[in-house]
């Protein structure tokens, strides 16, 4: 009884940090166990850094007509509209490959065969992260993402074609993330996605129409009224942990792979820094 009485004052003077792995962790690396730290409520807002590394897919600067088409006076879209396209609100695994593609030239009486260099290739990268939703807000976040994703893996087909793009097949993205010398305006397609909704999650409800009113403080029987009339009025229901992954291919045009100097590569000049550059990876 001695003992756990000692193991009592112990925990209670470090912040319950025996009792806590959460508490434990941030003082084994030296942050304090403020409660105002632990109790931090996380919720998803544009970065005020100036440097901003998160793992994203957005719609080109200059692909104005784009740009028109996916978030000019769409409410479904909003909340995506100041990044003009997704991010991963945590950071996500990530799986890249490069190959180098060989032909075996095989010799007359000989125990190995020759190596042809064929080409070379940045193959499909696997993007997986979770997406963690809070609140209403993150929640409309959270469906903005999913819609987004399929417009962008979608031809340009349909009878409303207000931009002339009509028959264009689905719009190339940026992959940035993680820095300049890492992923920087990646030219990429979306090649799959997928949306995990797990069992035993709970869902918090939504509205994406700019029609729907908030629950009124103050008012009538009229308010109150109007608020139970707007109840259903596109709600959606998103879940409180889901995980979204991406599957994308680099893609660079003829005339970009001309501009290619393996001098300037391999010094970090063709990382995409500067206006309407593209990052070479």
């Amino acid at each position: 009884m001695a003992i756990l009485g000692t193991v009592g004052k112990i925990a209670t003077k470090t912040g319950g940090w025996l009792l806590n792995r959460t508490l434990g962790r941030l003082m084994g690396s030296g942050i304090s166990t403020d409660s105002r730290i632990v109790n931090a409520r996380a919720k998803w807002s544009d970065r005020s850094d100036s440097v901003d590394w998160r793992v994203k897919l957005t719609l080109p600067t200059q692909a104005h007509e784009l740009y028109n088409t996916f978030f000019l006076g769409n409410e479904l879209l909003k909340p995506l509209e100041p990044l003009r396209g997704i991010h991963w609100p945590l950071t996500p695994a990530m799986i890249v490959q490069h190959s180098a593609q060989y032909n075996p030239m095989a010799m007359t009486h000989s125990n190995y065969p020759h190596q042809a260099y064929q080409s070379s290739q940045v193959d499909q990268l696997n993007i997986i992260g979770e997406f963690p939703v809070q609140n209403s807000d993150d929640a409309k976040h959270w469906v903005a993402t999913v819609n987004f994703l399929r417009g962008i893996t979608k031809m340009f087909f349909g009878k409303d074609d207000p931009y002339g793009l009509k028959g264009n097949p689905p719009p190339i993205l940026h992959l940035s993330g993680y820095g300049d010398h890492m992923f920087n305006k990646v030219p990429v397609v979306v090649n799959t996605f997928n949306v995990e909704l797990r069992s035993g999650i709970d869902y918090i409800s939504t509205h994406q129409s700019s029609v729907y009113k908030p629950k009124p403080k103050t008012g009538g029987a009229d308010a109150w009224q109007q608020y139970f009339d707007n109840q259903d009025i596109d709600p959606t229901w998103a879940p409180t942990l889901s995980t979204i992954s991406a599957t994308v291919t680099p893609i660079y045009s003829r005339d970009a792979v001309k501009e290619f100097s393996m001098k300037e590569f391999v010094q970090g000049k063709l990382n995409g820094k500067g206006k309407d550059k593209i990052g070479y990876i």
